[in-house]
């Protein structure tokens, strides 16, 4: 028994209708058939998991979260912060978990429990944002102060399509901010209703909207930047844009990179993987190239990248 591998297992008891709790014994199992000695810990607050990994990640050979995107963020964070990397297995259990799309990781719980701990090692982009990180998007404006006051029924019922019809329920009321932004030796300065800085294949539940060839690891962010509508035309482009998922409008930046810095006079609030990120006059972001080993479905390391290896 003492040649078993050691392996934490932080879980949000609350994610997504407390799902977890039909399924634990399961996971746990899974866990151990695998021949991993499991420690399990449900997280008690909101920032838990960050100190938890910080602190006490060093002593496992393997952690495995399970939560919405907002406990994935925390623990990466723990994980960025204490700069020893340990393999990290992920089981979504929240509303929409755009990430776990993006990596290809199963929906059903012990089928991503199965992954997290047979599966290849995945080495994955995060991004840093000033002195915070961010796994797949950091976003301001339109649809990212109601994706936190969204009540979490609503997030249960129709996921992150209920942060979209909150938006357009209050479009003519939707702040505008004037903004420098700063990339690859270019200066752009525009008011925009909304940023988007995402390391993903799918956000807010809606594939295929951060732009195509998108890859997990290759260093670079999407980038995409909505510009003030000033009339109903120029609102109707952005509309038909998004629906179609198509750029081709003067109104939508897009563009690829990796270190993009936001200054603007007034503070904007930004969110974090859909949680609050706090509120900012200048914004520093980087994407640290393949700085998280994820574990990923065995079938799926082709389509993410050719880096995926056997644990």
């Amino acid at each position: 028994m003492d040649n078993r591998k050691k392996l934490l297992f932080v879980f949000n008891p609350f994610s997504g209708k407390a799902q977890i709790k039909n399924q634990l014994l399961d996971i746990v199992d899974t866990m151990v058939k695998a021949e991993y000695e499991v420690t399990i810990y449900p997280t008690q607050s909101s920032g838990d998991a960050v100190h938890k990994i910080e602190q006490e990640a060093g002593g496992y050979d393997m952690v495995v979260c399970s939560g919405g995107d907002g406990t994935l963020d925390e623990v990466v964070t723990g994980m960025m912060r204490r700069g020893e990397k340990v393999p990290l297995g992920y089981i979504p259990a929240g509303s929409t978990n755009d990430f776990a799309a993006s990596l290809g990781i199963p929906k059903e719980m012990l089928k991503a429990a199965e992954t997290a701990v047979r599966g290849n090692v995945f080495a994955c982009d995060i991004g840093s944002f000033n002195d915070d990180y961010f796994v797949y998007v950091a976003a301001f404006g339109l649809f990212t102060a109601v994706s936190y006051s969204t009540s979490q029924e609503w997030k249960n019922v129709l996921g992150h399509a209920a942060y979209i019809l909150e938006g357009m329920k209050s479009l003519h009321e939707i702040p505008s901010y004037r903004i420098q932004v700063e990339y690859d030796n270019i200066r752009l300065q525009d008011e925009f209703v909304y940023g988007m800085i995402s390391n993903s294949t799918s956000v807010g539940g809606f594939k295929g909207m951060t732009g195509k060839d998108v890859l997990l690891d290759d260093g670079v962010f999407e980038v995409t930047l909505i510009k003030t509508p000033k009339n109903p035309l120029e609102l109707n482009e952005i509309i038909v844009s998004l629906i179609n998922r198509v750029d081709e409008t003067d109104m939508i930046y897009s563009f690829k990179t990796g270190r993009v810095v936001f200054t603007s006079e007034e503070t904007i609030p930004w969110t974090l993987d859909g949680e609050f990120g706090g509120d900012h006059r200048s914004v520093d972001i980087k994407n640290l190239k393949q700085a998280i080993e994820i574990m990923v479905p065995q079938e799926s390391e082709e389509s993410q990248a050719s880096s995926a290896k056997p644990l």
